[in-house]
């Protein structure tokens, strides 16, 4: 048996010129994507004008680096096929200059074992070797392994530049049947700038993201900017095809500990790594990430395998149905189909796991991104029955369990505001909405967005505080039903017996100047459940220094203090906006709304009659 420490790399180092003499015409040669492409080898096949290098394929999983060149220059020395458009390929595949493999990208390996894809020849980028005669793959794991395993030449550039990664990353030199020395650089990725539309947009997708979740990461300005506000969250778990200086810095903030994964637990795990110098750094011999191919990281069953994973996705259209159009070119590397329906397959095996795209609500040409139908859209994603959620920088659309109508009065409401009115027409013409459906057109700029937080009462209960929207009309409805008839007698002094459409599209499509009304919402059944409701009303005949308030809290939640938070949220909001003070009527026999006032502090002034108490306080 052959010792193999004792075989030498540098027996096997020769010049890319002679690499280049060995491709016969008709090749397929399979090139690492990224970070991990091996530029020098690259390089000196562009510029060559050997005759042998004809009517060649070259193989990529993501067109990402500067040195692959998809112009009519090269069109009779190669053809690139790629897994997704990536940034190079995108427009050249919609002219028919790059051929696109559609797969699943855990399925890739399979077609080079079968040779339904051939590889004649594979450049890999790898570390220099150790004194036992190993090296690494570096930064592309992805299925780099399997195209050296099936192809019938495997060439190694040794590049000095690029870390050792840890996990199934080591390759031994008998692996190998050439070595040449690199003398490019890597491709390095700088980080995304983030605008207030994406620091708005992240926001509000780190506000449906619990502590302990599972996460998936690309590149592009939606993670850059999500990894802003995800710093402040504990115990996230990483298990991503593409790991980035993002990433990297939720893991330095402290976020991630990966204790609540099953698959790899400890561990971030990813295929390929994107990003800066800085990254590459950080990222040689670190323990905290495990790179292993991709068909493990994006194989469903192991995505599955842990609990609350959440698939967070950029997208570039929504349609009212919940229809997505995915981006093609720069946009993000990871929103092709395939992965998409990995990452959605993994999200419905994972205990409370979750799916959602998140997109700026207009584009850089100022059109809305929230439209009627994408049905002729080229990069059209379909799969509205497991779509939890759909995010913008004005709010999150909760999609699971709503009808068609739901979804379009939830989309509407988080559109760009000078793009609502023409929508709401737009669904009434599509009957997606009903005939009669009343917008408010100030409403969306009025919106008050600075009344949102997050609240924990005594009981350990969560919550969210956020003014009321148009679209909360049939969560409102529901609150309306549970309600006991004591409850909304002491609310509506009424014995009430319905809540049609028409009176409670008018309770939910407010002004925000005369009228704040303010919702307690919790999370059940994968959608936001309204609990509680509180607003005020300005009264017309005291100039409207003074307001008129009213509360109403689901029986299931009483006595825990909602009441008064509520109030104490209603003084401070009100008092911020100019109102001097409240005025309340309330049944003499309604005492636990009666000590909810009596503990506000006011000076308060009842005036009893016909069994109703009026009260009036004014704020000191």
């Amino acid at each position: 048996m052959t010792d193999r420490r004792s075989v030498s790399w540098r027996e096997k180092v020769v010049s890319p010129g002679d690499v280049l003499k060995r491709i016969e015409p008709g090749m397929s040669i399979f090139l690492g994507t990224g970070m991990a492409e091996p530029r020098t080898l690259v390089n000196h096949l562009m510029a060559s004008d050997q005759s042998n290098l004809q009517d060649l394929e070259i193989i990529q999983l993501i067109s990402l680096g500067d040195t692959v060149s998809v112009d009519d220059r090269y069109s009779k020395k190669y053809r690139l096929k790629t897994f997704h458009s990536g940034w190079i390929a995108s427009a050249s595949i919609r002219e028919g200059r790059v051929d696109l493999i559609p797969s699943r990208f855990s399925r890739i390996s399979r077609l080079f074992k079968s040779g339904a894809i051939k590889i004649d020849m594979a450049f890999i980028q790898i570390t220099p070797f150790n004194e036992s005669g190993y090296a690494s793959l570096g930064v592309g794991v992805d299925v780099t392994r399997h195209a050296m395993e099936h192809a019938r030449v495997v060439v190694g550039e040794i590049n000095e530049q690029i870390p050792r990664t840890l996990g199934d990353t080591l390759v031994h030199v008998e692996e190998f049947d050439f070595f040449v020395m690199a003398t490019e650089p890597p491709i390095y990725l700088e980080r995304w700038p983030v605008d207030q539309v994406y620091n708005k947009l992240a926001a509000y997708v780190t506000s449906v993201v619990p502590d302990g979740s599972c996460l998936s990461f690309s590149i592009g300005p939606l993670y850059d900017a999500l990894a802003l506000h995800l710093i402040h969250k504990k115990n996230l778990g990483i298990h991503t095809p593409f790991f980035t200086d993002a990433l990297m810095d939720i893991i330095e903030s402290g976020a991630v500990t990966n204790r609540c994964k099953t698959f790899f637990p400890g561990k971030s795990l990813a295929s390929t790594a994107l990003g800066t110098k800085e990254l590459m750094r950080w990222l040689d011999r670190n323990p905290l990430v495990e790179f292993q191919p991709i068909d493990v990281t994006q194989e469903p069953k192991n995505i599955g395998a842990n609990r609350n994973f959440i698939a967070i996705l950029p997208a570039r259209k929504a349609d009212l149905t919940g229809d997505i159009g995915l981006h093609a070119g720069r946009g993000n590397v990871i929103a092709g189909r395939g992965a998409v329906q990995e990452l959605f397959a993994g999200a419905a095996l994972s205990t409370n796991g979750r799916t959602l795209f998140a997109l700026p609500s207009r584009n850089r040409k100022g059109e809305s991104n929230i439209v009627l139908s994408i049905v002729d859209y080229p990069y059209r994603f379909s799969n509205r029955d497991s779509l939890d959620m759909i995010v913008t920088e004005y709010g999150v659309a909760y999609l699971t369990g709503r009808t068609i109508r739901e979804r379009a009065q939830a989309l509407i409401d988080i559109a760009h505001p000078d793009d609502r009115m023409n929508l709401i027409q737009q669904a009434k013409e599509a009957k997606f909405l009903y005939a009669d459906q009343i917008y408010l057109p100030e409403s969306g700029h009025l919106y008050p967005e600075d009344i949102a937080c997050t609240h924990t009462f005594k009981n350990g209960l969560v919550v969210r505080i956020r003014a009321i929207k148009p679209s909360d009309e049939d969560e409102m409805r529901r609150l309306f039903y549970r309600f006991s008839e004591q409850a909304i007698y002491y609310r509506y002094f009424n014995p009430i017996k319905t809540m049609p459409h028409d009176r409670m599209q008018e309770y939910v499509n407010i002004d925000y100047r005369t009228v704040i009304s303010i919702v307690v919402v919790i999370e059940e059944a994968e959608r936001e459940k309204i609990i509680a409701e509180a607003r005020y009303i300005r009264l017309k005949d005291m100039d409207q220094s003074y307001a008129e308030i009213a509360f109403i809290v689901d029986e299931d939640y009483h006595g825990l203090g909602i009441a008064s938070f509520l109030l104490t949220s209603l003084i401070r909001i009100a008092k911020e906006r100019g109102v001097r003070g409240f005025t309340a009527d309330v049944l003499i026999d309604n005492a636990p709304m009666l000590r909810v006032f009596e503990k506000a502090h006011f000076s308060v002034k009842g005036l009893p009659r016909q069994g109703i108490c009026s009260l009036t306080f004014t704020f000191e």
